[in-house]
């Protein structure tokens, strides 16, 4: 089991461990990112409620807590998310799906 380590008083529904996420901040007790409820909220535009029945298994002060955390580590999360998002970029560059391809050799047929 990874050691959690808390983030701080501050937030008690955060932590880090190593081993889940990538030692990345997490909602305590579950593998669910910090960035996953905050690219809910602010570019999905969903609720704090609706983030809740979407994750069902988190609560209220949870999503709050999450919130609260990446707004005070904005700058810091968010170039991690940008970076998530340029790798992911860049694997799809190198590897495309078998879907892409299937669609690429139907589009090919005929186009």
């Amino acid at each position: 089991m990874a050691k959690a380590k808390g983030v701080s008083k501050e937030y008690p529904h955060i932590e880090r461990r190593t081993g889940v996420r990538g030692g990345v901040p997490v909602i305590a007790g579950t593998g669910i990112r910090v960035l996953d409820v905050a690219v809910r909220y602010e570019v999905m535009r969903m609720s704090p409620e609706e983030i809740m029945v979407g994750l069902p298994h988190l609560t209220l002060p949870q999503i709050h807590a999450a919130l609260s955390y990446y707004y005070a580590h904005k700058a810091e999360l968010d170039k991690e998310w940008k970076a998530s998002l340029k790798k992911i970029a860049r694997l799809r560059k190198k590897h495309s799906s078998a879907l892409e391809q299937k669609l690429g050799q139907i589009k090919n047929l005929h186009g």
